[in-house]
């Protein structure tokens, strides 16, 4: 996806979106979102467990560490416009043992505001108990995770469903960033629920 207008460079000028990973997370599933989101005018926070760097991978090799701008413990729902979750098998597994990573996820949905989440992300999304009813998609395996948390899988490059944007994997890219930038602009969905 190309932003190239100036009218699109302008789509989420005054919005902060926050990121969330820790080690382990599919690099590109960050890189390209960030970019993106970036370019339509956003300004973007990389929030990690801890402070420091984090570990990128392309898929089981080690990509580069990325410097976290905020630790988790340090951080609200409060203080942003959207969420983005890259995947990455060992990423959200981490995450979603964290009671403060599960409460900031769920505060989002709490607070009607859009969350985009690619791959394995919704792993985390399960753990905050926010897919009951909700239609999505993710990386295949995930999908007796996902049903078993009362939501509806689908096999489809991206999924919306009311300020909840999902797509299965790193080829989905162009249409989970379009899809993203286009629901963190439209901000809070009252139906986006916990």
């Amino acid at each position: 996806m190309q932003i190239s207008s100036t009218q699109n460079r302008k789509l989420l000028q005054g919005k902060t979106i926050a990121f969330l990973v820790t080690d382990g997370f599919e690099q590109i599933e960050l890189t390209t979102p960030w970019e993106q989101i970036n370019l339509a005018g956003a300004e973007t926070v990389l929030i990690a467990m801890e402070e420091g760097k984090v570990q990128g991978y392309h898929h089981l090799d080690k990509g580069d560490a990325f410097k976290a701008d905020k630790s988790i413990t340090d951080v609200s729902a409060d203080d942003y416009d959207g969420l983005v979750l890259p995947g990455g098998v060992a990423n959200p597994d981490a995450l979603r043992t964290d009671p403060n990573v599960v409460e900031f996820v769920r505060d989002f949905f709490t607070q009607h505001k859009p969350v985009a989440a690619i791959c394995h992300a919704p792993w985390t999304l399960v753990e905050a108990d926010v897919l009951n009813g909700r239609t999505l998609t993710s990386w295949p395996s995930l999908r007796t995770d996902i049903q078993n948390a009362g939501g509806n899988w689908v096999d489809q490059e991206v999924v919306v469903d009311q300020g909840l944007v999902t797509s299965r994997k790193p080829d989905d890219l162009d249409a989970f960033c379009s899809k993203a930038i286009e629901e963190f602009a439209e901000g809070k969905h009252q139906r986006q629920r916990a």
